[in-house]
């Protein structure tokens, strides 16, 4: 990361007087992340609630974030703002000379408006976003401040929702479904459920950073052969194999990477779902967890946000677009076939073709960009999946974690150990992409870890 993003030391405050200087006002309160925090864990509910696929929530948090770190960053000229780095984005709005504002109120109003057009429970959003809103009001601010912040936030999430609107998100809605033919190792439908394929043309959509969704193509998977001594049998076999012998720290690990929102139950003739977190949600909890450890402030904060959801969303882009071009069978498909017709998976196999596994893709993007942020070796509890009945787990690196979460797909009996390698390296490539192309501090620098 550069010198220490959260080494730097801050002098300016978070209210901005019409020259663009911070006014005098108390730094600990004004450097204080926690309505960041809430208002990404709020946004996180509502993208459960409304049982978002992982690709979408990830367009969520990439919109949503951006937005938060445009409106923070105005009047520092420690941070560089996004626009000109990311495909289509044109210069953010700057508040209005010689009017102050909260950035902070800016910041978060601006992400939460953003979340609140982009998701569908927009009335409950409406009221988590008036909720946040009232907790800087009986911060002491003054009227005409917290208008003009209100105000200003608007302005940016406009910006913002205008820049969005040109990614062919809608007109990806209309395109055709996926096609589900009998072509031998061609992805079909799984139990129980037997769900309709997942955002088949998600691979269409204006990348952030790529170049396009394609530009990392991984090598092509293991091609179908049935004969038993063939490599792909025995990826078949070991994914039997694993689960007949799994430990139990590995169903523990398995169950904690699931973050599946499609988990669905049958009891009788009577069918429901259980929400859970997306990956990208799990992996925007950590950024929540590792900023508060570290202690950094909100516009620190709002930047590790926006690159690690960049670096999840163009981590989706390309996943997504390499399942649908190799439209790989998943191993509950071929073990039912070839092994054992009543064997399942430990975790249930989510709705879209099986190469790469996305886990392993967008966790090793992500775990680098926080790499860079908060330095190798940063240790770290995760406690992002308690809140679904999970317990915490420990973490003495981000690259350790991403490790853990893409293994868990084998543990899980959902993808063969080659779509987890060859995710790992397109993710190393995605993150390694971000890393290079988008710079969000001015006077930038390496870490010295």
């Amino acid at each position: 990361m550069r010198t220490g993003i959260l080494t730097v030391t801050l002098v300016a405050a978070f209210v901005l007087g019409g020259c663009g200087r911070p006014a005098d006002t108390n730094a600990s309160q004004q450097l204080d992340a926690t309505l960041l925090h809430d208002a990404v864990q709020q946004l996180t509910r509502v993208i459960v609630y409304d049982i978002f696929s992982p690709p979408q929530a990830s367009r969520v948090y990439a919109y949503s974030s951006i937005a938060a770190y445009e409106a923070l960053r105005q009047g520092d000229t420690l941070y560089r703002t996004l626009a000109g780095q990311l495909h289509g984005l044109d210069s953010v709005p700057a508040p209005k000379s010689g009017e102050e504002i909260s950035r902070p109120l800016a910041g978060v109003h601006a992400l939460m408006t953003v979340g609140r057009t982009l998701t569908f429970s927009q009335a409950r959003m409406d009221t988590l976003s008036r909720a946040l809103d009232e907790r800087f009001r009986k911060g002491g601010m003054s009227a005409p401040v917290f208008e003009r912040s209100i105000a200003y936030g608007d302005m940016v999430a406009s910006h913002i929702l205008a820049w969005a609107a040109k990614d062919r998100f809608k007109q990806s809605r209309g395109l055709p479904k996926y096609s589900v033919t009998r072509e031998p190792g061609r992805w079909i439908p799984t139990p129980p459920a037997y769900m309709d394929a997942v955002e088949p043309n998600w691979g269409t959509l204006r990348p952030f950073v790529l170049d396009s969704a394609s530009q990392f193509r991984p090598e092509p998977p293991i091609p179908l052969d049935t004969a038993r001594t063939s490599p792909f049998f025995r990826q078949v076999q070991e994914v039997h194999d694993v689960k007949r012998d799994l430990t139990d720290e590995q169903r523990n690990i398995a169950a904690f990477w699931d973050c599946n929102p499609y988990v669905m139950h049958v009891q009788g003739h009577t069918m429901f779902a259980t929400k859970k977190i997306t990956p990208g949600g799990h992996w925007m909890g950590i950024v929540g967890i590792a900023a508060r450890k570290s202690g950094a402030d909100i516009v620190q904060s709002s930047e590790v946000y926006a690159r690690t959801a960049v670096a999840l969303a163009d981590g989706f882009l390309s996943v997504w677009e390499e399942k649908y071009f190799s439209s790989v069978v998943r191993p509950e498909t071929m073990i039912n076939r070839l092994l054992d017709e009543k064997w399942e998976p430990l975790l249930q196999t989510p709705p879209f073709p099986e190469y790469t596994s996305g886990h392993s893709v967008i966790s090793t993007a992500a775990a680098m960009v926080l790499t860079e942020a908060f330095g190798d070796g940063f240790a770290f509890a995760d406690s992002t999946e308690r809140e679904y009945g999970l317990p915490v787990r420990s973490f003495t690196s981000f690259t350790q974690a991403a490790e853990e979460a893409a293994i868990s797909r084998l543990y899980g009996g959902i993808h063969y150990r080659r779509a987890i390698e060859q995710g790992q390296i397109q993710g190393r490539k995605v993150g390694e992409l971000m890393l290079q192309r988008i710079s969000t501090r001015a006077m930038h620098s390496r870490p010295t870890t």
